[in-house]
């Protein structure tokens, strides 16, 4: 395996856990649901993307070709996650979920 095929694969698993750990993180650490459905479906799509991309290098890299299976699981991770979101924030406004006083409409602050 290249140097090169190494540090991408390096680089894009850092990232990839990276942005995982930060959409975890704010997954417990914001104060509502609506705020809180911001860390599961950006960051940590983000993360898991980059991580099957380092597994796309690494199989290309080795011999075995591209696998089209970790092709596959990112496109329906990108397509799906968004949707699934967007359908859990107009069910809790269609059942009425409050917010945290002060937060509607305005950024978060600690």
């Amino acid at each position: 395996m290249s140097p090169l095929a190494e540090y991408a694969i390096s680089a894009l698993l850092v990232f990839g856990g990276a942005f995982t750990l930060i959409g975890a993180i704010g997954l417990a650490r914001l104060p509502d649901f609506y705020t809180r459905l911001h860390g599961p479906t950006k960051a940590t799509t983000v993360g898991v993307g980059a991580i099957m991309l380092s597994s796309v290098i690494y199989f290309s890299a080795i011999g075995e070709g591209v696998g089209i299976s970790e092709i596959l699981i990112t496109v329906f991770l990108l397509m799906t996650a968004p949707v699934s979101a967007n359908m859990l924030a107009k069910a809790a406004m269609h059942i009425g979920v409050k917010t945290v006083e002060d937060t509607e409409g305005k950024p978060w602050e600690q």
